[in-house]
C-alpha cells in the first residue's frame, strides 16, 4: 500500500516504513507529523482525490534534520570585471512513514 502526498508544496510517494527527505520541518526529532493532503491511495483499490482523498491521512515521525551538499552559485559578465561567488546548503528533514489510513 502506498500514497501520494503533497507536503510543503511538493509531492512524495509514501510507503509504510519508508524514509522521505522533505524540506525542513519546524519540529523536534522524534515528534509526530500527520499529513492530511493525500492525493492518491493505492491498496486493494485505487482512490484518487479531487484534489485530496477524503478521510485519508499519513502519519510520520521526524528522524533527523540534515544539510545537503554545498552548491556554488557563480555569476559573471565577460569583459566587465563582474564576478560574484555564493554558496548554498539546503536544509531538510528525514521523516519515517508509520501508517497510511484511508
Amino acid at each position: 500500500m502506498y500514497a501520494l502526498v503533497e507536503f510543503k508544496g511538493k509531492q512524495y510517494k509514501a510507503e509504510k516504513g519508508a524514509l522521505l527527505k522533505v524540506d525542513l520541518i519546524d519540529a523536534e526529532v522524534g515528534a509526530a507529523v500527520s499529513i492530511d493532503t493525500v492525493l492518491l491511495v493505492s491498496g486493494s483499490e485505487v482512490k484518487v482525490g479531487s484534489p485530496y482523498v477524503e478521510g485519508a491521512k499519513v502519519s510520520a515521525v521526524v528522524e533527523s534534520h540534515e544539510k545537503d551538499d554545498k552548491i556554488i552559485v557563480f555569476k559573471y559578465k565577460p569583459k566587465k570585471d563582474y564576478r560574484r561567488k555564493q554558496g548554498h546548503r539546503q536544509q531538510y528533514s528525514i521523516i519515517r512513514i508509520n501508517d497510511i489510513s484511508a
